[in-house]
């Protein structure tokens, strides 16, 4: 329940009439669902051992009887609850426009951390146990502005069935349709007070009828004395009053607006709007809309300097020209076509749409005894008081599952009744003794004694010991398959509760049953996961409503690793000094999604084993699969892992490179061998090339040399055979 400062409300002048309208529907309510409520009571007692009415056991003891119970209902209950509330639940949320979905991201963890701030699994646990016993539980989705140091958080919690009165109209699963919806019970004045502290006087001199809502079953009570919130009566020396939770839809007036320059859409109330409509805006060149002012002078800056630019341009052109470059660059500024309106102008422009409608909210009021307290009216369109109804009957009154199978139970207590009692009779053997024959007293007390002779006179008739006949098997079959069919009412099977006999011998089939066996409760879940939906859109609104400023909040996820948000968060931009926020979660709308079967239990080995396979493929990384065994210390075993595996990588690196040394070395050492066999060779080619170098000289020197002497003898014989070369040879030589 929230309790917000004191405020004007419209029924100040005329708060008795409504009081006393709430009274009144109260009393209608809770006389229409008397018959209902009879049920409830005697299912939520019967599935807690009390299965024998006054009449049934009064006629077992008189036969001699024990009024046995073999409680068969409440260990299905308990498994069918462990089965469904297994793990945490879990939403997606999605934008309904082009907003930020990292803010969509941030929405799905805040739902998750209100469910851990609200002890939400103990709350989903009673609401399943409501579920299954009394045909319905209820979740009311509430602010809590004393949680988180006065800064306030949503939260949710468990109603009891029976404090809850609904229109007996409704027709909705939801009781979309119920005209009121009214929480009700006696609460004492202290308990009152500390709930609404701000209205301790008005508590105090409250006054109520005392008036409780006692509801008699006529069922046994014997060694099942349990006691319901119903059964506390009134306790000496503590002053009660009755307070009323009312809920009920009204129509307020909001203003849907368009800006067509933005292409953004919003739902305003009456202060809000008129805030909207003195929000700053600027007109660019006569088109463009602009709403940050410091962008707007960023954008004027810039636009200068391109006239400057342009201006330096042209004076350089002019100067080469030979033209004065002064003429162009005195010219004034030209002014930038900027305009300042207001939202409001926009709006008359046609720039923003703006349309009156009304919209459905959901009005709280609060009543204790004859004093109203006060009202608010909630920004959600649906009911915070949540039903999850099993066997829904179109009526706020469900069907349960306990009361399914009452009568299967009861066959089951009186078949063990009828087994007890007719094992009691064939250990008491019953003797037929002919009338008057002998001293009944006597022979009775003899009987009990072991191993002493009665004697008897045989013409007045012998005792005859009778014997009972045997019980057949086919009722012990019978009971078994009583118990069999409560629990598949229930959406259970015995495998599924470990029953190791009802399980196949390989691993894999027992999986493969698992996994079919949960497909009957996963019509139960359908249930719990469309409450579980509906919870999560009530909570979206309040938390825009109530998170309106910097918030730092942390959530364990399933591996055990903590994450932390930060949602509106002001940054300011360095460059332009505006002011962001950072996950603002005050704008937009978002849809829920619900992760179907989130909450079902899962096969830790076969699942492990699909993730390793997985990862063995190269499909996913070790972290997914450490997401999905219990370690515990998973930060650390990623840390350690990726320093062993950077080790290792450091280690192929270095291996990598002396194998390219050696290589390189290999290399080095055959070319070192190769150039000198090529240094020898060339030597050898050397010395090769001087021997053939002389030779060539000495055989052109020998054929010179023989060409010389070739041509003197050419000479010789030229000069010989001449005819005058004789005589004028021999004067010569004779002188």
């Amino acid at each position: 329940m929230v309790m917000p400062d004191r405020p004007k409300d419209e029924f100040a002048q005329d708060s008795q009439s409504f009081i006393d309208e709430t009274t009144k529907l109260y009393d209608v309510y809770s006389k229409e669902r008397e018959n209902w409520s009879k049920h409830a009571k005697e299912d939520k007692e019967f599935r807690l051992g009390r299965q024998w009415t006054k009449e049934q056991e009064d006629v077992l003891l008189a036969r001699g009887q024990a009024p046995i119970v073999v409680n068969r209902i409440h260990p299905a209950v308990e498994a069918a609850k462990s089965m469904l509330t297994s793990n945490r639940p879990s939403f997606r949320c999605a934008p309904r426009e082009d907003s930020d979905n990292k803010v969509a991201s941030v929405l799905s963890s805040l739902l998750a951390y209100m469910y851990d701030i609200s002890d939400g699994q103990s709350v989903v646990r009673q609401v399943v146990d409501d579920y299954y016993t009394m045909g319905v539980g209820y979740i009311n989705v509430y602010q809590d502005p004393m949680m988180d140091m006065g800064k306030g958080e949503v939260c949710i919690h468990d109603i009891d069935p029976m404090d809850v009165y609904v229109d007996p109209n409704a027709r909705s699963k939801f009781l979309d349709d119920a005209e009121n919806i009214i929480v009700s019970r006696m609460f004492t004045k202290e308990q009152a007070v500390k709930m609404y502290p701000v209205y301790e006087k008005a508590i105090r001199n409250a006054n109520s009828d005392q008036r409780w809502d006692e509801v008699t079953t006529g069922r046994a009570v014997n060694n099942f004395a349990s006691t319901f919130p119903e059964d506390v009566k009134d306790v000496a020396e503590q002053e009660y009053v009755r307070g009323y939770e009312r809920y009920y839809k009204v129509m307020v007036d909001r203003y849907r607006v368009y800006e067509a320059f933005s292409d953004k859409e919003d739902l305003l109330d009456a202060d809000k709007f008129e805030m909207y409509m003195q929000q700053p805006a600027w007109i660019l060149n006569g088109e463009q809309v602009m709403t940050d002012g410091n962008k707007v002078e960023a954008l004027i800056q810039q636009m200068q300097m391109q006239i400057q630019q342009q201006r330096a341009q042209e004076a350089m052109e002019a100067t080469a020209q030979g033209q004065d470059p002064n003429t162009i660059l005195n010219q004034p500024m030209p002014e930038i076509p900027v305009e300042k309106v207001t939202f409001g102008q926009l709006a008359e422009k046609g720039m923003i749409e703006v349309v009156e409608v009304s919209v459905q909210r959901i009005k709280m009021c609060i009543i204790m005894g004859d004093e109203f307290l006060y009202s608010r009216v909630l920004p959600i369109e649906h009911y915070p008081i949540v039903p999850f109804m099993n066997i829904h009957t179109r009526t706020p009154y469900p069907t349960s599952d306990v009361r399914m199978v009452k009568g299967m139970q009861e066959y089951i207590n009186k078949t063990r009744s009828l087994i007890i009692a007719h094992a009691t009779t064939s250990t008491n053997v019953k003797i037929l003794v002919p009338e008057g024959s002998v001293d009944m007293k006597e022979f009775e007390e003899k009987w009990s004694q072991p191993g002493v002779a009665i004697a008897f006179d045989p013409t007045d008739g012998a005792p005859m010991p009778v014997q009972p006949s045997p019980l057949p098997n086919e009722l012990y079959h019978n009971e078994t398959a009583a118990k069999s069919d409560i629990d598949h009412q229930l959406g259970l099977y015995e495998m599924m509760m470990g029953n190791s006999q009802a399980a196949p011998q390989t691993y894999k089939a027992t999986i493969s049953l698992d996994e079919f066996g949960q497909r009957k409760i996963k019509s139960k879940l359908a249930d719990i996961e469309a409450g579980l939906t509906r919870v999560a859109q009530v909570a979206i609104p309040l938390m825009q409503q109530l998170y309106t400023t910097r918030k730092i909040f942390r959530v364990v996820q399933p591996n055990n690793s903590l994450s932390e948000y930060v949602v509106n968060k002001k940054l300011v931009d360095d460059k332009s000094g505006e002011i962001k926020i950072v996950n603002n979660i005050t704008i937009g709308k978002y849809d829920v999604i619900y992760v179907s079967g989130s909450t079902l239990p899962s096969n830790r080995y076969a699942e492990l084993e699909f993730y390793m396979d997985a990862y063995q493929k190269g499909i996913i990384d070790r972290q997914e699969v450490l997401k999905k065994t219990e370690v515990f210390d998973m930060e650390g075993v990623m840390e350690r892992t990726d320093i062993i595996q950077q080790l290792q990588q450091q280690l192929e690196g270095a291996q990598g490179q002396i194998k390219e040394l050696k290589g390189d070395l290999q290399t080095r050492d055959r070319e070192a061998v190769n150039l000198r066999k090529k240094i020898e060779v060339e030597k050898f080619k050397t010395e090769l090339d001087g021997t053939s170098n002389k030779a060539k000289a000495a055989s052109t020197l020998f054929e010179k040399r023989l060409g010389d002497e070739m041509s003197l003898l050419k000479r010789d014989i030229a000069v010989a055979t001449k005819p005058d070369s004789t005589p004028s040879g021999q004067k010569g030589s004779q002188k």
